[in-house]
């Protein structure tokens, strides 16, 4: 089954950018690999750049600059959001890998 034909996993991006971070410190690139391999497609430069301007504007996440790229990692803030999106997250889904 193509992902098209199943069901719009967008509204996951922000969780799924800081459970990443929330592992290790990434630039945009590298989180747009790592979200490709899991869904099996990469989220386009439109899409995943605004997110990160978004948690960041927020001070989930914060930015250093290494050369041309900006390297990301959680900030308090984010680590404790993590904690809480993980929740709320096996709460709503966590039933599922239970179904046979």
């Amino acid at each position: 089954m193509k992902s098209a034909e199943c069901c719009d996993m967008r509204g996951f991006l922000s969780f799924q950018i800081l459970w990443l971070l929330s592992k290790r410190e990434m630039c945009g690139e590298e989180l747009a690999g790592e979200i490709g391999k899991r869904r099996g497609e990469r989220p386009k430069a439109g899409t995943i750049y605004p997110a990160l301007r978004a948690l960041r504007a927020g001070g989930m996440i914060a930015g250093k600059e290494d050369g041309k790229m900006v390297v990301y990692s959680l900030t308090g803030r984010g680590r404790a959001a993590v904690q809480v999106a993980k929740a709320r997250f096996i709460r709503s889904f966590g039933d599922i890998l239970a179904e046979r």
